[in-house]
């Protein structure tokens, strides 16, 4: 089973959830917003994809951010601010049973498809 973290008002994660449905793709959603998100859960995202990947530098959070946190962001900075600011990591995040994908575009839509049909 898919599992996809994010913000249940988050639109992308709306239209992932969405998709994964009209794909019949088994799947659950964990809003880290509402339900919270373990540290580890974030190392591990960050160890498989990087986590200059993960980290949102796009949204409102981030400019909100002083001009000192973001210049010295590192890995394990990134880390400890995400997990303060659950609307700093990029949404949507899937678990394909160990592989992670983050991000709705057609590339990670067909990883998902590719992993989907494999099991």
């Amino acid at each position: 089973m898919i599992i996809v973290y994010g913000i249940k008002n988050c639109d992308t994660c709306r239209k992932a959830l969405k998709w994964l449905a009209a794909e019949g793709l088994k799947h659950r959603f964990h809003d880290y917003r509402a339900d919270g998100l373990e540290r580890q859960s974030l190392e591990t995202w960050a160890d498989s994809l990087g986590w200059e990947q993960l980290l949102n530098r796009r949204g409102t959070t981030w400019r909100n951010l002083a001009d000192e946190a973001k210049e010295s962001v590192d890995h394990s900075t990134a880390i400890t601010l995400m997990h303060a600011n659950p609307t700093l990591i990029k949404r949507p995040v899937f678990d394909l049973g160990g592989t992670f994908v983050v991000g709705f575009k057609a590339k990670e839509q067909g990883t998902i498809l590719s992993r989907a049909a494999h099991e």
